[in-house]
């Protein structure tokens, strides 16, 4: 186990490597220059000499490898993700301000998905073709069909309209006043965890019905054992190990954000600071917010692929 994690964690320097060059050539492709939005805010965008001087002050006077290779120097031997172009703050402060309101968004909001995925599916799978089913089967289908951004512009239009009612907006963060932060962060957590439950729903009813259709399955019920029984102990954590593969790949919410989620109730996340970034071409903020939800993405593998051993005890790590 030792020697496969340490492999694991080896593997990672590579891939950020190429993901870090790729990311930070990129984002300069961008149509649109930081240089001329600066320019045209003072309306000094014809000023050559002005312009000769803020590109140096900013460190863009030199080839894109130049300015990589300071950029990775800086990370490795300070851990510095380097400075906001706009904001002039150090980018690790940005986010280590944003990082954790987004934590929680989506921490909450996979809470919801798998409280309604998990329980719903197994159910729908035991009484398949049931009124119960059908309605299960239905309910998945229309949160796949409906997307979480129209959801929620529904929920912040209508009750402003019908009832004078509208979310609360200002951010109030949960070291202040937990249970207000909490009440803030429930409604666009539901609006997400809803979206996120529909694929883990299915996929859940599905790999219920393989597991249940098993020899051994069908042995623990002609042995006498009760439902719940079988269920738990013989049927889950088998039909779960897809299921956990699945919600691996929804994780990089809890560190990257759901932008559109932030930007309709107003949650100042991981989310709305890369959108913010984007809109003024502010590269530091861009590059530091993809290398932290890159680096996130493989770890959460790395512990999804390791939770495959607890799951099912065939599975060995070497």
């Amino acid at each position: 186990m030792g020697a496969y994690v340490l492999r694991r964690v080896l593997a990672l320097i590579p891939t950020m490597l190429i993901g870090s060059m790729i990311v930070f050539g990129a984002v300069r492709l961008v149509p649109g220059d930081v240089i001329d939005l600066m320019l045209a805010q003072h309306d000094v965008s014809d000023d050559a000499q002005a312009r000769e001087k803020l590109i140096h002050a900013l460190g863009l006077d030199g080839p894109v490898w130049q300015q990589y290779l300071r950029w990775l120097g800086s990370i490795v031997l300070r851990g510095d993700l380097g400075t906001s172009l706009w904001q002039q703050s150090a980018v690790t402060h940005d986010l280590a301000q944003r990082l954790p309101v987004s934590f929680e968004l989506g921490l909450i909001a996979m809470i919801i998905a798998l409280l309604l995925a998990l329980p719903i599916g197994i159910y729908s799978a035991i009484r398949q073709d049931t009124w119960g089913d059908f309605v299960a089967r239905s309910f998945s289908i229309l949160m796949l069909a409906v997307p979480s951004f129209w959801v929620g512009t529904m929920v912040m239009v209508f009750p402003a309209l019908w009832w004078g009612w509208s979310p609360e907006v200002n951010y109030v963060p949960f070291s202040e006043d937990p249970w207000q932060n909490l009440k803030q962060m429930l409604l666009p957590a539901t609006v997400l965890g809803m979206g996120l439950s529909a694929i883990t729903m299915r996929l859940t009813r599905t790999m219920a019905l393989e597991v249940l259709r098993q020899d051994y399955i069908r042995t623990a019920w002609a042995k006498g054992l009760s439902e719940p029984m079988v269920v738990m102990r013989h049927m889950l954590r088998n039909a779960l190990i897809p299921v956990v593969t699945v919600v691996g790949l929804q994780a990089p919410l809890l560190i990257g954000g759901a932008i559109v989620i932030e930007q309709i109730f107003v949650i100042p996340g991981m989310g709305m600071l890369l959108l913010d970034a984007v809109n003024q071409r502010d590269y530091p903020v861009i590059t530091g917010v993809f290398l932290v939800v890159g680096v996130s993405v493989m770890v959460i593998n790395l512990l999804v692929d390791l939770s495959y051993g607890l799951l099912d005890p065939r599975v060995r790590h070497r």
